[in-house]
């Protein structure tokens, strides 16, 4: 039939007509036509989702024809039903059998790929002898399709496939003189390395100079696999790493762009092992154009490659130095692919540079797509922290973009702009009355916070703060979290600065006693009551705490960690690559890949070492020598045996419960028992009930501590608690634990002095 006609055979069929069809077939048919054709009928319900599996026994009464495009189908059909009827898969045991032994190596292949894609004890047993025979076939094609049912196998029955020495089989056909075998050995080899409970593979040096022998004359997917097995080879000189880059650098003048990234994969991880300066830098030159090619493929194979290369150029900032221009967006690209390049096009730009970037960004910042023109604004802002000679630039830009008035343009660069005054203190602080002007356009609870901020960082700046901090603080309860956290520090801050003003004074007192009574977030109020604790005891102090020089921004935080980047990179070219994540944090079963530390690994790379361990490998006792650890509270205890079997992660073994200490003091006891401090903080039984009157005489008393405690009685309280961690320590009797109310003075005691500040 021709390719037209086999488009009729997508039609829904019934099982009774197919088993109709199926036994007449059966006579008249010297040609099997009518056989063949109903079979391709079962396949297309197959295909389209319909369940054939009542025909089984009627399907493999065909495996008898000597017709390989029936056998085919045949083989298909049990591919997708044979896992299902475990009860009737004895019936086709024979015909594998004999399949296996014809005298075509197609069948001979097609017979034990089938029998390896059924995971049924009885089959698994009966292909055993003969995937023995296949893997040793004269015909190569046979060998290849035994090698990938020996991963199949080990991932159906781990230890029938390590008794049966399959994967010893495996490891000789790394050797075969056809590379396509070779290929298949290392794919299964590496399916088998790959979980967390297989065999370890590791090539050593000979072994991987064989597969890069037959690397040249393998398919594009077979060039992949043994180009990533060499993950697997740890230099112990850097001498090897180098001679294996120089073999396979010429990979990256492939067409396939699997084939590039995987090259390029391999020699990210061999250029950890290398020590010679100049091959490090020709090696990243030479990836550059690879990558820039990959470029104009289509726009998902660009983002695969962009993704990666955000990865590269982290780790490897020369690789495309000057190349910052090849990632300019177009006007047709996806959004995807356009914030892909923005962040590119952040990372290339350095000072040499940044003009036309920032003229590049400046376009962008008038495009219709409200995510891109936001993410070109934050990027304009960026390139400001990052490169100092551009920053006044960037500054007019962004003024330019706040005079258009569009909401979420101005919204950004106030955000960014916060950043700004944080990188570069005390230089562009004229331009706050500018943003000032655009508070009724912000409507966005990041956008708010950060004007927030600013207000309340520069309120000696700002002639009408308290009025512009009033009017903010007006809709407090109704905002988000971020933007009360922001308003409660800035209320502060104001208060601190114009301590005069009776509507800061107001202000604060408002949002304080909103936050701690009316709010039920416990991180905005336990900061509402430290504010008011820290004002009430030394608002002097409380000024020195809040208003302290804060470090300048750096863009060390857009960096990622150099370990986890080593790591990440040995993913490259994968799905880990795209999400920026290690497979085993997304993929269950998954194992991580880490560099090895050898004696060629260069310094920079060992001190970023990052372990990967096994989730799933098994905890083994740990036998701890000596006495059982001892429960001092008990007054009674039976002896612990020596040599205690502990298992991992339970160190305080059976009957080791924690200290509980009951309340049985009568509140007299309690009272006597007090310390000084702790007495004094009883009598104000609401620490903040007289936060009225601090805020009005806060001018008077800002160079005096309002502390009713002497430094000499609280160096004698720790001088007391140091004196008993002593006798502890010399082996004296400890003191008997004393009963939970005495456990709660000493608590408060410990908060008093920590208020304080020592």
């Amino acid at each position: 039939m021709s390719q037209g006609q086999d488009a009729k055979l997508f039609q829904r069929g019934k099982i009774q007509e197919f088993r109709a069809e199926l036994l007449a077939a059966e006579s008249k048919d010297k040609k099997f036509t009518k056989r063949k054709t109903v079979l391709k009928k079962i396949v297309a319900n197959i295909t389209m989702g319909n369940d054939m599996s009542p025909l089984f026994t009627d399907v493999v009464q065909c495996l008898g024809t000597p017709l390989l495009e029936i056998k085919k189908m045949v083989y298909l059909f049990l591919v997708s039903y044979g896992r299902s009827k475990p009860d009737q898969i004895h019936l086709v045991i024979p015909s594998f059998l004999q399949d296996c032994n014809d005298r075509n190596p197609v069948i001979r292949a097609l017979a034990i790929r089938t029998m390896s894609y059924i995971p049924i004890p009885v089959v698994t047993e009966a292909m055993t002898d003969q995937l023995r025979h296949c893997l040793k076939d004269k015909d190569p094609y046979v060998r290849k399709t035994a090698a990938i049912c020996v991963a199949k196998l080990y991932a159906t029955d781990p230890k029938k496939a390590e008794r049966g020495g399959f994967v010893e089989m495996l490891r000789d056909l790394l050797v075969d003189p056809n590379p396509t075998v070779v290929s298949n050995a290392v794919a299964a080899l590496s399916e088998i390395g790959d979980r967390n409970d297989g065999v370890t593979f590791k090539l050593n040096f000979h072994v991987a100079n064989k597969l890069l022998t037959a690397l040249g004359e393998s398919s594009e997917w077979g060039q992949i696999y043994i180009l990533d097995s060499l993950l697997r080879f740890v230099p112990d000189d850097t001498k090897d790493a180098e001679m294996l880059a120089e073999r396979i650098i010429i990979q990256m003048q492939h067409a396939n762009s699997a084939v590039v990234l995987t090259t390029i994969k391999i020699l990210l991880y061999l250029m950890n092992y290398m020590d010679n300066r100049k091959l490090v830098d020709h090696i990243c030159k030479k990836m550059g154009p690879p990558l820039v090619t990959i470029l104009s493929s289509g726009p998902e194979v660009q983002y695969v490659a962009l993704r990666n290369i955000l990865l590269i150029i982290q780790r490897r900032p020369t690789v495309l130095r000057n190349d910052v221009k090849v990632f300019f967006c177009k006007y047709n690209d996806p959004i995807y692919l356009k914030l892909a390049k923005l962040e590119i096009m952040y990372r290339l730009a350095r000072e040499e540079n940044a003009r036309e970037v920032l003229a590049e960004l400046e376009e962008y910042a008038s495009e219709v797509d409200i995510d891109f023109v936001r993410k070109a604004v934050r990027s304009i802002g960026r390139l400001a922290i990052k490169v100092k000679p551009a920053a006044d630039s960037c500054i007019q830009s962004l003024l330019k973009l706040i005079e258009t008035k569009v909401t979420y343009v101005v919204q950004e660069a106030i955000i960014v702009t916060k950043d700004i005054f944080r990188r570069y203190p005390g230089q562009y602080e004229g331009i706050i009355p500018t943003l000032c002007e655009n508070l009724d356009l912000l409507d966005e609870p990041e956008a708010k916070a950060a004007m927030i901020w600013i207000i309340g960082q520069f309120a000696n700046r700002i002639d009408n703060a308290d009025e512009l901090m009033d009017d903010l603080v007006y809709s407090f309860l109704e905002e988000s979290t971020e933007v009360q956290l922001a308003l409660l520090t800035a209320s502060v801050k104001l208060f601190i600065y114009k301590s005069s003003s009776e509507t800061a004074k107001q202000l604060v007192h408002k949002v304080l006693k909103w936050t701690t009574e009316e709010i039920d977030n416990p991180d905005l109020r336990d900061r509402g009551f430290m504010y008011w604790r820290l004002l009430a005891i030394n608002p002097a102090v409380a000024g020195e705490i809040v208003l302290v020089e804060k470090p300048a921004i750096t863009t060390d935080s857009d960096r990622m960690d150099r370990g986890a980047l080593d790591q990440l990179l040995l993913h490259t070219g994968t799905l880990g690559s795209i999400y920026h994540k290690n497979p085993e944090t997304f993929i269950r079963g998954a194992a991580g890949r880490q560099l090895i530390d050898t004696p060629a690994l260069n310094q920079t790379s060992r001190q970023m070492l990052v372990i990967v361990t096994h989730p799933n490998a098994p905890r083994a006792p740990v036998k701890v020598s000596g006495p059982g650890p001892l429960e001092p509270h008990r007054e009674k205890q039976a002896p612990v045996r020596s040599d205690t079997m502990v298992e991992t992660g339970n160190l305080l073994g059976e009957g080791n419960e924690p200290n509980v200490i009951e309340d049985e003091e009568e509140e007299g006891e309690e009272e006597e028992a007090l310390s000084p401090h702790v007495k004094l903080e009883q009598v104000s039984q609401d620490p903040y009930a007289d936060l009225d009157g601090v805020f009005g005489s806060h001018g008077d008393q800002v160079d005096e501590p309002q502390s009713a405690v002497s430094q000499a009685s609280i160096e004698d309280e720790l001088e007391r608690a140091q004196r008993q961690r002593q006798q502890t320590s010399t082996g004296s009797e400890p003191a008997k634990p004393k009963r939970n109310g005495t456990f709660r003075q000493s608590i408060a005691a410990f908060n008093q002095i920590s208020q304080l500040g020592l």
